[in-house]
């Protein structure tokens, strides 16, 4: 399937939308931007299950369209073209305030206008933020009926997201979903050492069951192991330590009981099987611009 993204949005600068046309390559990206704000509403309107990330500009056009964009209960991923940071007071002013803009949601990604070359950064950016939602928009125990519909439509919106993505760019959607603070550089020295032998533990499980001919839940076992390493962004040379210190275990035990460590070269085939899934997982999620 292609891999192209929808952007579509309110765009009344033509600089702005040949920049933004120059940064976006047509292969990976179809654009759609209109001038007025009947035709955005109307484009909108028929194509809201398509679109991945809107763009406005100037950014007081956001500030107009939020209620109306709340009312078609329209949720997506959006940027926010900012004034120049040396703009005149009156451009400076044109800025929505930050509580008119988390009234739509709070991952509205601004992007200045002297970095439109790196549009494409900030829409993974806005999307990313968007799939992360919500955060803590409602501080009160009791929330509205309002707020009650808005995360409903929210978590449908972000589904609907999720599964384009996927579909559209393999992992892509996934890879948004994984959490920094989880990977194994980032965790204590304790959580470290436990995730260490969650990984060791299953891929000795996949390993003794790898040659085995009536073995029915292998691939599941793979599929665990490269989750769990996926979401850990677990590197190929970790798996091979990995693979290497449970291959010296095995050929400890070989040799106390008389045996030939040979048989321990056939493991190689389990090595190039799990890292070729982490390899494909990885290539089929991580940005073009990563």
């Amino acid at each position: 399937m292609h891999s192209q993204l929808l952007i579509g949005g309110l765009i009344k600068s033509p600089e702005v939308s040949q920049a933004l046309a120059a940064s976006l390559d047509a292969e990976s990206f179809q654009l759609n931007f209109e001038v007025s704000e009947v035709n955005f509403l109307d484009w909108i309107g028929q194509n809201r299950h398509r679109v991945d990330c809107l763009i406005f500009e100037p950014a007081a056009a956001f500030l107009g369209l939020v209620a109306s964009l709340q009312s078609r209960d329209i949720v997506l991923p959006t940027l926010i073209v900012a004034a120049e940071p040396l703009a005149v007071a009156a451009e400076r002013t044109s800025d929505p305030p930050e509580e008119t803009v988390q009234d739509y949601h709070k991952a509205v990604v601004r992007i200045p206008q002297t970095a439109l070359s790196e549009a494409e950064r900030y829409i993974r950016e806005a999307i990313a933020q968007f799939l992360k939602l919500p955060d803590s928009h409602a501080t009160d125990a009791v929330t509205s009926a309002w707020e009650d519909t808005h995360y409903f439509l929210l978590s449908l919106q972000q589904q609907r997201l999720s599964e384009k993505l996927r579909e559209r760019l393999g992992y892509l959607g996934v890879y948004y979903k994984r959490n920094p603070e989880s990977f194994l550089r980032n965790l204590s020295l304790q959580e470290r050492e436990h995730l260490l032998k969650k990984l060791q533990s299953a891929y000795r499980g996949i390993v003794l069951e790898y040659f085995a001919t009536s073995s029915d839940t292998l691939n599941q076992k793979i599929d665990d192991f490269v989750n769990t390493a996926f979401f850990a962004d677990i590197s190929v040379s970790q798996i091979v330590e990995v693979h290497m210190e449970l291959m010296d275990d095995f050929s400890k035990q070989l040799k106390l009981e008389g045996r030939s460590e040979e048989i321990l070269l056939d493991y190689r085939l389990t090595l190039i099987d799990v890292i070729a899934h982490l390899c494909e997982m990885y290539r089929r999620s991580i940005p073009r611009d990563m």
